[in-house]
């Protein structure tokens, strides 16, 4: 009997060992590790990273406990576009097991980009997460971020992301039909003798220190004997891009502010067999590509182009983009030395109604109601055979900032 007991409460000690084993076990912190990683319902966590992710997203990080606040800010977590390996600014707020991650920019479309989180997140228990890293890529073709104002001309001529929609009288002859490619949808159809799309406030788009201007264009040129003007505001009072009617070159003319608030033009010419000032071109232009005459009709002529534009103020630069291509620059520091164009502070619409008018025009060098140039059989717009613009146009994008060579680059490289 006495056996017996002793036995019995050998087995109730084991039990109450086991019991506070347990409990002690128990009692022990949780790892901290990542459980879930989404934004919206698109999974970020998984084996494939996603290539559908919105450029304005909002990122979930849930865990396996409590995760401490202080552990997780810019220092630990970060968001990185790959393209050029640019920081992207987050906003980061925790609340219990999650992390919400909020990109304070929109990102670019078609860019890929890397979520950092390093092994310096803890939990409220003090442990420590295992650095993770994960990518994802944007949704659609890469286009840098920050534009102004788009024109895809999907079946209309409205500006997808700013203020500057043409009204239905100032659309003229415009059809919209199948562009370069499927994911490019459709370009809006110009006719060679009367189509135009008058846009209001032309000049917000071009006045501003650091510009570009990126677009897609195509003539046709079966029965067209003159050169064409793609678009204009106020002719080279503000901006205007012209092709040869010989497609062996083309002109950008742009208007610029001085120092002294006057207005003066330029023109970024580019011809066949260009020259730069190093072998007989003039003294600005610091760069230019010399293409053969066919080769340079054969960009130009029935064939879709890619062009880009950009203006440096602080540089004091315009440069020329074919198909991702530099094609030619110019620097106004290299100007003579009494030239006023050596204080170009940026951009300017300089133009004065009635010979011109405030609105950024497609398919012709200026708007209808401008009298410049009014009775010129060249330049008049109410003359059938005057330079009226024959072809198509697409994706036309306006920045108030200057695209790099790899953006622009990338971005022909997506879109075509």
């Amino acid at each position: 009997m006495k056996s017996r007991k002793v036995f019995l409460g050998f087995m109730a000690v084991l039990a109450m060992f086991a019991i506070t084993l347990n409990s002690c076990e128990d009692d022990d912190p949780v790892e901290l590790a990542l459980t879930s990683l989404v934004s919206g319902d698109i999974d970020l966590n998984a084996a494939t990273s996603p290539n559908n992710v919105s450029v304005t997203p909002t990122i979930v990080a849930t865990f396996s406990t409590d995760v401490d606040p202080t552990s997780a800010n810019a220092n630990t977590i970060t968001l990185t576009q790959d393209y050029d390996n640019a920081n992207i600014p987050l906003t980061i707020t925790v609340a219990g097991k999650t992390i919400t991650l909020v990109p304070e920019q929109t990102l670019c479309n078609g860019a890929l980009y890397k979520l950092m989180m390093t092994a310096d997140i803890k939990s409220t228990e003090d442990k420590y997460l295992t650095a993770v890293s994960r990518n994802f890529t944007t949704v659609g073709t890469f286009v840098p971020a920050g534009a102004i104002a788009y024109w895809n001309f999907e079946d209309n001529a409205d500006d997808q992301i700013g203020p500057w929609d043409p009204t239905a009288s100032t659309i003229v002859d415009i059809t919209y039909t199948d562009s370069r490619n499927a994911v490019a949808g459709k370009a809006a159809t110009f006719n060679g003798t009367t189509s135009i799309i008058e846009i209001p406030n032309g000049d917000l788009l071009i006045n501003t220190e650091n510009f570009t201007l990126s677009f897609w264009v195509k003539t046709q040129s079966e029965g067209i004997t003159h050169g064409h003007f793609v678009m204009g505001l106020g002719a080279y009072y503000g901006l205007q891009f012209e092709i040869f009617g010989a497609y062996d070159g083309a002109k950008f003319a742009i208007s610029y502010e001085l120092e002294n608030g006057e207005g003066v033009s330029e023109d970024m010419w580019f011809p066949f067999d260009a020259q730069d000032a190093s072998n007989g071109g003039w003294q600005g232009w610091d760069f230019a590509k010399s293409i053969p005459q066919q080769d340079m009709i054969a960009l130009l002529k029935d064939n879709w182009l890619h062009v880009t534009y950009t203006y440096d103020g602080a540089a004091k630069k315009g440069t020329l983009y074919y198909n991702g291509e530099k094609m030619k620059s110019f620097d106004f520091n290299l100007w003579p030395e009494d030239d006023p164009k050596l204080t170009v502070t940026g951009m300017k619409y300089r133009g004065v109604a009635p010979e011109v008018l405030n609105e950024f025009a497609l398919g012709f060098i200026q708007s209808r109601g401008g009298t410049l140039w009014d009775n010129e059989p060249w330049g008049g717009y109410d003359f059938p055979d005057a330079n009226h613009f024959k072809g198509q146009l697409d994706d036309i994008r306006f920045f108030h900032k200057v695209l790099t060579p790899t953006e622009i680059s990338l971005m022909y490289e997506s879109e075509k």
